[in-house]
């Protein structure tokens, strides 16, 4: 009997040892697991900038994982459906405007950088020589339209109707009958051949090593609200992960990189 008393209490301590261990396990893996930082990103600059961001969190125990992206969508829908912790691409009005057509929840942590939209040509060295029916073309994306559309009427070329999210149907004064054409944003470059002028997102230009400083026929204000920034899905902008990716991409280090990187094409918006 005693014997028999004695291995059931072997065998419980036993038990209670491997769930010991199994519980251990759990909670490193589950803690290793909350030391990964999943972003998504455009390449470039956000990528680039992503990319000397990683050592500066590493020093804070944290891993970060990029994920590349070519368009504006995908990595919305994935930090929604929570594939990913945060993304890197998008403004405030376009992430407004995401957020009302989508349903997605998505809330803005930080300014990264400002890159100034500018029109750029292969087939003229300035706005003066354009002629009657010249075509531009212009993201077809409603907030960056709207944004390029501003360029456009401040380099004087044309005239629209005071709106919110306007589009070429809300032109007022054409006297050069431009045609407009509403393109992707990431194809803008490769069109560069096929219509007069185009105004291009400053991340899509720099991959076509157009720099909007050096190359731009005009070029959007500095005082643009346009600054790209963090992405997170509501109620994780307060999460510790997501509090010390805000401080390593808003730190010295990062602004003094886009500082000796991009060279005044891109601009530190913190």
């Amino acid at each position: 009997m005693k014997n028999s008393i004695l291995k059931l209490a072997i065998s419980a301590a036993l038990i209670a040892g491997l769930n010991g261990c199994g519980d251990k396990k759990e909670e490193t893996t589950t803690k290793e697991v909350n030391k990964i930082i999943r972003i998504g990103a455009t390449p470039v600059p956000h990528v680039e900038i992503l990319e000397q961001v990683k050592p500066i969190l590493a020093k804070a125990g944290y891993t970060l994982e990029i994920k590349e992206f070519t368009d504006y969508v995908t990595p919305n829908i994935a930090v929604n459906e929570g594939d990913l912790d945060a993304n890197f691409f998008q403004h405030v009005p376009y992430l407004e405007e995401f957020n009302k057509n989508k349903g997605t929840d998505l809330v803005k942590t930080v300014n990264v950088h400002l890159e100034p939209m500018g029109v750029y040509s292969s087939k003229i060295k300035k706005l003066s020589e354009l002629k009657d029916g010249d075509s531009i073309a212009v993201p077809n994306d409603p907030t960056n339209e709207n944004r390029a559309l501003d360029v456009l009427e401040n380099a004087g070329l044309l005239k629209f109707a005071k709106k919110d999210l306007k589009t070429k149907i809300d032109i007022t004064e054409n006297p050069k009958n431009f045609v407009i054409e509403e393109i992707d944003a990431p194809q803008l470059p490769r069109v560069l051949g096929d219509v007069t002028i185009a105004v291009i997102n400053t991340n899509y230009a720099l991959t076509a090593n157009l720099n909007p400083t050096k190359d731009a026929l005009a070029i959007e204000s500095i005082n643009s609200p346009y600054a790209n920034i963090v992405v997170v899905k509501r109620g994780n902008e307060n999460s510790e992960a997501i509090k010390a990716l805000n401080k390593a991409i808003n730190s010295e280090e990062i602004r003094k990189f886009i500082e000796e990187k991009y060279k005044g094409a891109i601009i530190a918006a913190f």
